[in-house]
């Protein structure tokens, strides 16, 4: 249980609502540069110094998998380092990355920004807000992990346009630095004022302890070896690799059935949908079960995505869209939902970045498995079919309720 059950949680004079605000700004900035802005850097670093984009593509997997192998650890992390300093080592690795890509001159110094944002996605990332969210947040903790979480959607909705309307003005150098310039004015007091452990919670982020005084956190192989993580872990990886193929795919499935102007706006509604998604489950969700609700939100994906195959009118389109987007940003909100309430508090920061590791690198290959199967075919009907029975298939695994929690079991034991 955490410290703050006895506090009325709807306060808006509660401290937690000010850390919410933090990793809101956190996620804004992490989602912007380190996702939705890597379209920006591929365009403009072969425009500056004519490098293929395979150079730069590749640099762009490179970081997401190290940040998928980074992740694993950051329990460790918290526990040997603490909370606000790996926070701001992950501020001022992400600064640096930003930096590096405005002045960089060399291949090599591309693949060392990329390196610095991955360790900013483990300082800044998913993993260390839901954790730190769900430490001061128990009543309230849907809504607060959605509210955090738009940041990263109004990331690529705000960040990704001003950056391309400041490069259209100034250059890109020049609007990379204003931007990292506007990142640590916003987010370094805030991280400075506002990020803590609850006052009767253990640095560690474990909050239950060993006879010695030692915060009790459980090893990664007591993770694996459940299958109440594994039912969480696989169907969301599983849709996430599904929506992530559809989502790079989208415009070009669009544009030949409704033109470019169309698809573009189809791209805006299904992300402004996903802000509004994301809303609607922080307000219900809180009094829902997240495994069922996680089950609705694949199920609508895959229907969505049914109904688009079936039609050409625009209207019909641009409405599946909607309805795919209304889902896509909850994808990273069910897990902490589903690990707090299955899995514990004890083992809270290890199996979320056990299972962000394996989702990150099994949704990557969504896009790649997209388009060889539409060059295999000749069209996307039966690589979008195939994502509809991804959704589906992830749909019935995560109804599936192994097991007791794990924080329950005497298998506790210091992290590995």
């Amino acid at each position: 249980m955490i410290a703050t059950t006895r506090i009325d949680e709807s306060s808006l004079h509660y401290r937690g609502w000010r850390v919410v605000l933090a990793c809101f700004l956190m996620a804004f900035f992490m989602f912007g540069f380190g996702l939705y802005g890597q379209g920006v850097y591929l365009a403009e670093l072969q425009r500056a110094h004519g490098w293929p984009g395979t150079l730069v593509s590749a640099a762009s997997t490179f970081s997401f998998l190290l940040t998928s192998v980074l992740v694993i650890f950051t329990d460790d992390l918290l526990a040997r380092m603490g909370l606000r300093s790996l926070i701001l080592c992950g501020l001022s690795a992400l600064g640096a990355s930003t930096v590096l890509l405005a002045l960089m001159q060399t291949p090599w110094q591309l693949y060392l920004a990329y390196a610095l944002m991955s360790i900013g996605w483990t300082g800044m990332g998913t993993v260390v807000i839901a954790t730190l969210l769900n430490s001061w947040f128990e009543r309230r903790r849907g809504l607060a992990l959605s509210l955090a979480f738009n940041g990263a959607t109004c990331g690529g909705i705000v960040l990704v346009p001003l950056l391309l309307s400041v490069s259209a003005s100034i250059g890109f150098r020049s609007a990379m630095l204003v931007a990292t310039l506007a990142m640590l004015v916003l987010v370094l007091p805030v991280v400075v004022i506002f990020i803590g452990w609850p006052a009767q919670m253990s640095p560690a982020a474990g909050g239950r302890f060993t006879a010695d005084g030692q915060a009790a956190r459980t090893s990664r192989r007591t993770l694996l070896s459940n299958p109440a993580f594994w039912t969480m872990v696989l169907p969301i990886a599983i849709a996430l690799l599904a929506q992530m193929g559809f989502i790079i795919h989208q415009v070009t499935f669009l544009e030949p059935l409704i033109g470019r102007a169309a698809a573009g706006l189809a791209v805006t509604i299904m992300a402004a949908m996903a802000v509004v998604g994301r809303l609607s489950l922080g307000l219900l969700v809180d009094r829902l079960d997240p495994r069922l609700a996680c089950a609705v939100s694949m199920t609508s994906q895959g229907a969505a995505l049914f109904v688009l195959l079936q039609s050409t009118s625009p209207t019909v389109l641009l409405a599946c869209c909607a309805i795919y987007g209304f889902s896509i940003g909850n994808m990273i909100t069910f897990p902490p939902l589903i690990i707090q309430r299955e899995i514990g508090f004890a083992a809270f920061a290890a199996a979320m970045g056990l299972g962000t590791s394996i989702s990150g690198i099994i949704s990557a290959f969504g896009p790649g498995i997209v388009g060889l199967v539409r060059s295999f075919t000749g069209s996307y009907t039966t690589a979008f079919a195939l994502c509809v029975m991804l959704d589906l298939v992830a749909a019935s695994v995560v109804l599936w309720r192994p097991g007791k929690r794990l924080e329950d079991s005497p298998t506790l034991s210091p992290s590995p």
